[in-house]
C-alpha cells in the first residue's frame, strides 16, 4: 500500500479571499470522503488516523462497492464508542435507501439504478434487478428492513446533515453560497447547488464536502473537496484540518 501525503499551505496574497491560511476550526479534525462500500479502504485509512482526533465522515457509506452492510455496522459501532469525536453525516445514497424503505413503489427504481443492488446483496438480499417495481419492490423493502434491523435504521435516520467547527463546515454535497448556514435546505446539503463551485461565500466559511468525484483532492476558494471515487479508484481520501493548514491523506491501490 502506497500512501500519499499532500500538504497544501499557502501564504495569503494581499488581494486573495479564503486562502488556506484563513481556515480556522476550533480544533483539529479529520474529514473522510465517500466510502461507497469499500470496507477494505475504510479499515486501512482508519489505521492511519490519530484516534484521539475528531473524525467526520461526509456520507455515502453505501452502494456501488460490495460491503455496504459491513461499512455501516463498523461506523455505527465506532460512533457509539467514540461519541462526539466520531461523526457520520448523512449522504444522498443513505437518503435514497431510507426513502426506499419508506416508499419503495415511488422511489425504488432511483435507488436500485444507483448502486442499491450492491447494498441489498451485502445484506444477503439477492434476486433483485434495477427494474424491480410495485409489489415486488415493497417485498424487497420489507426484507431490507428486517435484514438491517430497527437499530441500524434508526441510527441512519438520526444522522446529521452538517458539522461545524469555527469557520469550517462539513457537509455531504455542498451549500448554497448565497445563503447563511442556518438557511440551507436538506436538498442542497444532500444533492448540491449549481452555484456551489462557481461562487465564493462572502462570510469566510470554508466548506468540506464529498459527493462530486475529483481526480485529486483540493482546497481552494473556500472549498475542500475530498471525494476521489474510492469505489472504483481505490483511493479513499481524508483531510487533516487545523488552523491555517490542510493536509490530504489518500489510499492508493488498484481498483476492486
Amino acid at each position: 500500500m502506497v500512501w500519499d501525503w499532500i500538504k497544501t499551505r499557502w501564504k495569503k496574497p494581499q488581494a486573495a479571499q479564503n486562502s488556506v491560511s484563513d481556515i480556522a476550526p476550533d480544533q483539529r479534525f479529520y474529514a473522510v470522503g465517500d466510502i461507497h462500500g469499500r470496507l477494505d479502504l475504510l479499515q486501512t485509512l482508519l489505521a492511519r488516523l490519530d484516534p484521539d482526533c475528531p473524525t467526520i465522515f461526509v456520507g455515502d457509506y453505501i452502494d456501488r462497492g460490495n460491503y455496504s452492510a459491513q461499512v455501516l455496522h463498523q461506523l455505527r459501532h465506532l460512533s457509539r464508542v467514540r461519541g462526539n469525536d466520531f461523526i457520520c453525516l448523512l449522504g444522498n445514497h443513505e437518503e435514497m435507501l431510507l426513502r426506499f424503505t419508506d416508499d419503495p413503489k415511488r422511489v425504488g427504481r432511483l435507488w436500485l439504478q444507483n448502486g442499491g443492488l450492491q447494498t441489498l446483496a451485502s445484506f444477503g438480499i439477492t434476486g433483485v434487478d434495477e427494474d424491480t417495481v410495485g409489489a415486488d419492490a415493497v417485498s424487497v423493502a420489507d426484507r431490507l428492513r428486517r435484514a438491517m434491523g430497527e437499530d441500524l435504521l434508526s441510527w441512519l435516520h438520526d444522522r446529521p446533515l452538517t458539522w461545524t467547527s469555527g469557520n469550517v463546515t462539513v457537509v455531504h454535497a455542498g451549500l448554497d453560497p448565497g445563503k447563511p448556514l442556518d438557511e440551507q435546505t436538506r436538498q442542497v446539503r444532500l444533492w448540491g447547488h449549481p452555484n456551489f463551485s462557481r461562487q465564493m461565500r462572502e462570510d469566510g466559511q470554508w466548506v468540506v464536502h464529498g459527493h462530486t468525484i475529483t481526480s485529486e483532492p483540493r482546497a481552494e476558494n473556500g472549498v475542500v473537496s475530498i471525494d476521489t471515487g474510492a469505489f472504483f479508484s481505490g483511493r479513499l481520501t481524508a483531510t487533516d484540518i487545523r488552523a491555517g493548514e490542510v493536509r490530504f491523506i489518500a489510499t492508493n491501490e488498484q481498483p476492486e
